[in-house]
């Protein structure tokens, strides 16, 4: 046999081999990995404030697949405020637990991954009170068997709860003076007040007048006594108004909450 005849049978194996590689790599079935439960706590919290707790109706909370879409999990946190003096009044250590104590608001889960998982989380709350309803999320990387959990994941919902409790008088005809009054809460629904842990002096709470969506008047509100309650009166203008809004601002945090309801006479 010739060099050149030995050299041919020797490249038609090599490509025999090759092609077996080939056949057996991307012919061949996948084997599935196995899916590993993991748990996933999440916690949706009001900016200075403290975790959305069950008498605000708590947050809606959704795990979604980013290379998908696919709706991996979702609910509702449940529970109550958390702890006051870990969140609000003591240092911050690196580490320290801050929302995780019984009873504490969250939202828990058990996710089957087979594989390290790129999710979109969503909070979205207070439930209960949809003029403040905010919405907050973030990506992260799930890892099968890696528990997520003790203060979990947390997303900030800035904003107020902000409720009109009283909008009208005996006249509303021009140079008329209307009553309003309003109830301002964080959005977790914690009180505020002048000087309290959450001090209204350093909000801005006004009512305004709207005839036909276009702000025609606007006044200070002051606090009433009562525990996140404030009130105060503004003229009806020439052109009258058909419309309340009260706004509450601190711009220093980044919260801003309104609520409008419908001008009536008594």
């Amino acid at each position: 046999m010739s060099s050149q005849t030995s050299r041919s049978a020797v490249n038609r194996r090599f490509c025999l081999l090759l092609a077996s590689v080939f056949v057996f790599l991307f012919a061949a079935p996948a084997v599935a990995q196995e899916a590993v439960p993991t748990e996933v706590v999440i916690r949706a919290v009001s900016n200075d404030a403290k975790l959305l707790q069950d008498p605000v109706g708590g947050a809606k909370i959704t795990i979604r697949a980013v290379e998908t879409g696919e709706v991996l999990a979702e609910g509702r946190q449940t529970g109550d405020s958390g702890s006051t003096a870990k969140i609000m009044q003591q240092p911050h250590k690196r580490g320290a637990t801050i929302y995780d104590v019984p009873g504490a608001a969250k939202y828990k889960t058990t996710l089957d991954l087979t594989r390290p998982t790129r999710v979109e989380i969503t909070a979205e709350g207070p439930l209960d009170y949809p003029q403040a309803m905010q919405t907050a999320s973030k990506t992260t990387v799930l890892v099968p068997g890696q528990d997520v959990t003790g203060d979990g994941i947390t997303l900030i919902l800035h904003g107020f709860i902000v409720e009109v409790l009283e909008a009208g008088g005996g006249d509303l005809s021009p140079g008329a003076r209307v009553n309003v009054r309003a109830r301002v809460r964080m959005m977790c629904g914690c009180p505020t007040e002048p000087g309290g842990l959450w001090d209204a002096n350093r909000y801005t709470i006004r009512a305004q007048l709207l005839n036909d969506g276009t702000v025609v008047a606007e006044a200070p509100l002051s606090f009433t006594g009562t525990t996140s309650e404030y009130a105060g009166t503004i003229s009806v203008p020439e052109d009258g108004a058909s419309a309340v809004r009260v706004m509450a601002a601190d711009s220093a945090r980044g919260n801003f909450g309104m609520a409008d309801t419908s001008l009536t006479a008594n």
